[in-house]
């Protein structure tokens, strides 16, 4: 059996796109990868970004809002960067990391949960699963 590929979702606050970056790659990629999410200033998970994962049947209820510092010394084999704040303060990892960049709108609009801005957090979770798409295809 083949190892599992360790994949970290790297955003700012580790509320939104990286929480739902790690719950698509889990739910399509089954047991190929090992997937995580932190920020370099991390915050809560947003209930908006737990709604519309819940809209296509993915549970991120139970994620944690990590900070980044506690994946530097976890195997990693890729690190992708989703916003161009986490980009540019991206730690160095050890080893040879892989870095993909994706610049992913940010859908955080404040803690609230005004149903007008569900449409916000639709479209990254839909630019998130096609990016992960061309990833898993290019894999």
């Amino acid at each position: 059996m083949t190892e599992k590929k360790g994949i970290l979702f790297l955003c700012t606050g580790n509320a939104c796109r990286s929480q739902m970056a790690e719950g698509i790659l889990r739910h399509l990629a089954l047991d190929r990868f090992e997937v995580f999410s932190a920020g370099t200033h991390p915050t809560r998970v947003h209930p908006m970004s737990v709604k519309v994962m819940e809209e296509w049947g993915i549970d991120i209820s139970h994620h944690t809002s990590d900070h980044v510092n506690d994946y530097l010394n976890q195997r990693l084999d890729t690190v992708i960067t989703l916003c161009d704040s986490a980009n540019e303060r991206c730690p160095v990892f050890p080893d040879k990391v892989e870095r993909i960049h994706w610049s992913i709108p940010d859908p955080f609009r404040g803690w609230g949960e005004n149903e007008r801005f569900l449409a916000f957090y639709r479209e990254a979770r839909d630019l998130i699963r096609n990016q992960i798409d061309s990833f898993l295809n290019s894999r």
